[in-house]
């Protein structure tokens, strides 16, 4: 199982990271390792700068390579919910010296997934709202229509380079928002108003 995560796909996510909008899917994966067990996410010590960034999760459901975009729609049928923990620090550091920041994304627990995947035909797919709370505060709101890159979009581009496996997830990429957390704060995801998580930071 792959896990692969788009990146800058949210204008406005680009803008406040002030980096420049995409003209292609930005593409990283992690390991399965990276799915979070359980309800209870440790720090890892390795950072100062932890950040939550909420995303709808594709579950693919068809093996497929050079998947063209009228069909990519065929290897998906469920829309679940996660959060792509990132070690801002360690991916800045990385950044400044032109290094790959896979360990400030990849490392273990990084990846909280739904436990629930909601099907495709109770979802208006054009427009589908998530959110994310901090506390019960809610410090992220998305909507799929705001996406840069659409999900069959990104399904065709990235079956290009890689095989796409029954299983495979892929993270689509998350709205402005973004922030630390520290221990002691309780996350809670939604699709519309169904709660797809609760997370709490230890």
């Amino acid at each position: 199982m792959k896990i692969i995560c788009i990146g800058r796909n949210y204008a406005d996510h680009a803008k406040e990271m002030k980096s420049e909008l995409p003209t292609e899917p930005i593409f990283f994966f992690k390991p399965d390792l990276a799915i979070l067990r359980g309800h209870k996410f440790y720090i890892p010590d390795f950072t100062n700068d932890l950040h939550y960034e909420v995303e709808l999760v594709i579950k693919i459901n068809r093996v497929g390579k050079h998947i063209d975009e009228q069909f990519a729609h065929k290897y998906y049928n469920q829309i679940g919910l996660g959060i792509d923990f990132t070690a801002r620090d360690i991916q800045q550091e990385c950044k400044a010296k032109g290094l790959p920041w896979e360990k400030a994304k990849a490392f273990e627990n990084s990846a909280v997934l739904s436990k629930q995947f909601i099907d495709k035909s109770d979802l208006d797919m054009e427009n589908i709202q998530f959110s994310l709370s901090k506390n019960d505060t809610v410090v992220q709101n998305g909507t799929s229509s705001a996406m840069i890159f659409t999900f069959d979009k990104i399904i065709a581009y990235v079956s290009q380079f890689v095989t796409l496996k029954i299983g495979d997830l892929i993270y689509t990429g998350t709205p402005k928002g973004v922030g630390p957390i520290k221990i002691g704060d309780k996350l809670n995801g939604f699709i519309g108003d169904k709660n797809m998580f609760k997370i709490e930071v230890r």
